[in-house]
C-alpha cells in the first residue's frame, strides 16, 4: 500500500506534467461574470460542480474505466474512454481532459509503466480524457478503488481552488478553508460515483457550461478554459 500510495501521490500532485495549472474549468468567466467573487461563492460554485456538474460525471467515469480494466472488460474499457472524450460540454472543456489526460498517459508510461496503459492503448487510439488516464494507471499499480477516486477527486477541487485565489483574488488561508470546507462534499461525491452506472449519469448545472462556452471568446484570460 505504501509503493500505490506514493505513486498516487506523485500522479496527484501539481508538479506532475499536464498542466493541470492553466486550467479553471469556466471559473475565470464566473469571476468575470461576478457569480464568483469571495470564499462563499467559490465553494458553492465548486460543490455544484461536484454534485451536479463535470466533478461529478468526470468521478463516474474514473470508476468504470477502474472496474473495466479491474475485469479485464475491453469493451467496456473502450466504451468508457469513448465516452468520456465526448463527453463534453465545450470546445475547452474537451481541450481541458483530452490535453492532460494524453500528458498524464504519456508521462506515466515512460515513469511508472504497466500492463493496464497498454491495455488502454491497444483498444482506444482516440483521445484519452483524465479521469480515465488516472484510472487505468491506478488499478494497474493495485491503488485501491476508494483511495485512488477520492485522491482524484480532492485534486480537481484543489485545483479549481487554486484558480479561485488567482483570479478573485483570495488569500491562501481562503482558499484553504474552501478546501477544508468541501472534504465532506469530496466523500459524497466519491460515494455516488461508486454506485452510479453510465446510463445514470448527467450533469445539470448549465452556468457552469455556459462558463465553459463564453470562456472561449473571453477578452482577457490567463486560463485556456
Amino acid at each position: 500500500m505504501h509503493q500505490a500510495l506514493y505513486r498516487l501521490l506523485a500522479w496527484l500532485s501539481p508538479a506532475y506534467p499536464v498542466g493541470a495549472f492553466a486550467y479553471s474549468s469556466g471559473i475565470e468567466w464566473a469571476v468575470e461574470a461576478g457569480d464568483v467573487a469571495d470564499a462563499a461563492t467559490l465553494q458553492n460554485w465548486i460543490e455544484a460542480l461536484l454534485r451536479d456538474g463535470s466533478g461529478f460525471c468526470d468521478a463516474v467515469l474514473f470508476v468504470h474505466a477502474f472496474r473495466a480494466i479491474e475485469a479485464d472488460d475491453r469493451t467496456s474499457l473502450r466504451d468508457v474512454a469513448e465516452l468520456a472524450a465526448a463527453l463534453v460540454s465545450s470546445k475547452e472543456r474537451q481541450l481541458e481532459t483530452v490535453t492532460q489526460g494524453n500528458a498524464f498517459v504519456d508521462a506515466t508510461r515512460k515513469t511508472w509503466p504497466c500492463a493496464a496503459l497498454e491495455t488502454l492503448k491497444a483498444v482506444w487510439d482516440g483521445p484519452v480524457a483524465y479521469p480515465v488516464g488516472i484510472a487505468v494507471a491506478a488499478r494497474g499499480h493495485a491503488v485501491p478503488l476508494e483511495a485512488a477516486l477520492a485522491g482524484y477527486i480532492q485534486a480537481l477541487v484543489a485545483n479549481w481552488v487554486s484558480a479561485g485565489v488567482r483570479l478573485i483574488p483570495l488569500g491562501q488561508t481562503y482558499g484553504l478553508r474552501v478546501v477544508a470546507a468541501l472534504e465532506h462534499q469530496v466523500a459524497q461525491t466519491a460515494a455516488r460515483a461508486r454506485s452510479t452506472s453510465l446510463d445514470d449519469m448527467g450533469s445539470a448545472l448549465f452556468r457552469a457550461d455556459l462558463a465553459s462556452m463564453r470562456h472561449e471568446t473571453q477578452y482577457t484570460r490567463l486560463f485556456r478554459s
